[in-house]
């Protein structure tokens, strides 16, 4: 248990809760709860991080916009799993560098909101804020804040950081699986096929190097870590903890943590819980981010110059990304802080479509990549890795693709509980692309 003190300091986008002695009782049950993840995996992402910083890996982060208690299923969290190994595997394959999986997973249960009202039919109620505090139907009922959901997010995040264990532990994401992992629809699209390909070689290679007597463990397991962002300041205080080896506090709700575009104002609380903590954390970046403000978040959060402690997520826009990152690189470059640049090419390209849904083209996802790799090309820096939302299923949320999301038909399977996401379909087709710029960077 923490036994940290927080100052008062302003923190947005966070819930008002009916009901204080309530919410101080969860607060004192989850103080008291054993840690989703350990200290010393949260220092060996920091060590794997600062590779990919230097160029010698490639960060991969996928996962959904918004967790819900209902999807936190085996299937389900299986799916998301299989299509981060896919997407990896095409990577690690097709350009030689190691990947350093996160899964927007066991945490993203909060979410920020543009607006905290929302309004149907001339009735208001509180704006969804993520499972983890109110529910997704639009009642009176539903839409108030309860802290018992705290609780059910931090049991729900245990049960989802068991099972990727026994997943990525336990034989399933040996690299012979390779070929099992593409037995669904993905299968017989355009990127299903490219796959099976790059398969089929891996196949050979493996075969190979049991021959001459290799068979590393590498190759049996893999490390897979889970992110979130560190929106709600009351549950990652409460999972807060001081390790005993280091004396140091983490944050041991998950490995990785970041702080939203919304909430990085350098004198707020957000900032100033990322800079108590010993995780490595990453900061949304968006288009109107000054050079200044953006190194003085820097020099708050990586105040030693600590390779992997600080990521960086640029979120541009399509339009925007050559205009307005390399300014803010620059500047952050020059100072000599090692940050990792990573790309979200999703949350600066959503738009709505003429049904009505929130949607994101892939055209413009994949534009935003192309300009960050060209921005870090032409300054000599590097593109450390792209961080997408995204889901295993068949979906139809965002637009475009080789197969072909049309606007006409984003109804058919939109399920998102935000955001639009990436199917795993097109998700595969995006590493293929993100591999063959890497090979060029």
């Amino acid at each position: 248990m923490s036994d940290l003190t927080w100052p008062e300091l302003p923190a947005v986008q966070q819930p008002v809760w009916p009901d204080e002695a309530h919410l101080e009782r969860v607060l004192a049950e989850l103080a008291a709860m054993p840690p989703l993840v350990f200290a010393g995996e949260c220092d060996t992402l920091t060590e794997q991080l600062g590779k990919a910083a230097l160029g010698e890996a490639f960060v991969l982060t996928g996962g959904d916009c918004a967790e819900t208690f209902a999807a936190n299923t085996a299937d389900s969290i299986r799916a998301r799993l299989k299509t981060v190994l896919q997407m990896s595997v095409v990577l690690t394959y097709a350009a030689s560098l190691p990947v350093v999986k996160l899964g927007r997973v066991a945490g993203q249960y909060f979410k920020p909101r543009s607006n905290p009202i929302e309004v149907r039919g001339g009735m208001e109620l509180p704006s969804y804020l993520g499972d983890a505090v109110n529910a997704l139907d639009f009642t009176p009922e539903s839409r108030k804040p309860d802290p018992d959901r705290l609780l059910k997010a931090y049991h729900a995040s245990g049960s989802a950081l068991n099972l990727i264990r026994a997943f990525t532990q336990g034989g399933y994401a040996d690299l012979r699986q390779v070929h099992a992992w593409n037995t669904d629809f993905v299968r017989d699209s355009t990127a299903g096929q490219r796959y099976e390909r790059v398969a089929g070689e891996i196949d050979r290679a493996l075969r190979f190097m049991q021959a001459c007597g290799a068979d590393p463990e590498e190759f049996h397991r893999v490390d897979f870590y889970a992110a979130h962002e560190a929106l709600s300041l009351v549950y990652e205080r409460a999972l807060t903890r001081i390790d005993s080896r280091t004396g140091a506090p983490y944050d041991v709700s998950g490995h990785f943590l970041w702080i939203g575009e919304r909430t990085r104002a350098v004198d707020g609380a957000h900032v100033h819980f990322a800079s108590t903590i010993r995780n490595p954390v990453g900061v949304k970046v968006g288009p109107t981010a000054s050079p200044d403000e953006i190194l003085e978040v820097v020099e708050r959060l990586d105040p030693d110059k600590t390779p992997g402690r600080l990521t960086l997520i640029t979120r541009m826009g399509a339009g925007t990304v050559t205009e307005a990152l390399p300014a803010i690189v620059q500047k952050v470059e020059a100072s000599g802080h090692p940050v990792l640049w990573v790309c979200d090419p999703m949350h600066g390209n959503t738009f709505e479509a003429s049904s009505g849904h929130k949607t994101r083209s892939f055209d413009d996802v994949l534009a935003e990549v192309h300009g960050f790799f060209d921005v870090h090309r032409r300054l000599g820096t590097i593109p450390g890795g792209i961080h997408v939302e995204l889901t295993g299923d068949d979906v139809t949320e965002c637009v475009g693709g080789t197969a072909g999301v049309a606007e006409d038909g984003l109804g058919q399977r939109y399920e998102t509980a935000c955001d639009p996401r990436l199917n795993r379909e097109q998700s595969l087709e995006l590493s293929f692309l993100v591999a063959d710029m890497l090979l060029k960077r």
